[in-house]
């Protein structure tokens, strides 16, 4: 198993990890398989998305924004539910699959971690099985 750390600069991000997976699936030498990615925190996440035009990255985060506002009235104390809330909704895992030595991404499609509770140190757990 392989970790990622990261550290967010804002309250709600996505951070383009795409890169730092790739990289790891070079340095493992497996030809086919999948790559594992596991967000071990309870107010963020893990998706694939465009990467090409960082608008889209922007709407996402407007939409989570506009679903789920901070200030929701919500029960939980400590002021962060909306993290809770929206991490549940991007979830905390995907996979891709590896052919070739090589992550069978789309054209446009990018690997994110989702910051809903920034700014933090975070954790990235990427697992790479062979097929």
């Amino acid at each position: 198993m392989h970790e990622i750390t990261l550290r967010s600069q804002q309250r709600r991000e996505l951070i383009d990890v795409t890169d730092r997976v790739t990289k790891l699936v070079e340095q493992s030498g497996i030809a086919d398989g999948i790559a594992v990615l596991y967000v071990p925190h309870t107010t963020a996440g893990v998706t694939i998305n465009e990467g090409a035009d960082p608008a889209v990255q922007r709407d996402i985060l407007t939409a989570l924004q506009h679903l789920v506002p901070h200030d929701g009235g919500y029960e939980h104390a400590e002021g962060n539910s909306d993290a809770h809330i929206t991490s549940s909704l991007v979830g905390c895992t995907t996979q891709v699959i590896i052919t070739d030595g090589t992550l069978q991404l789309g054209t446009w499609q990018h690997i994110f971690f989702y910051e809903g509770d920034g700014p933090r140190t975070r954790r990235l757990l990427v697992e790479i099985v062979e097929r």
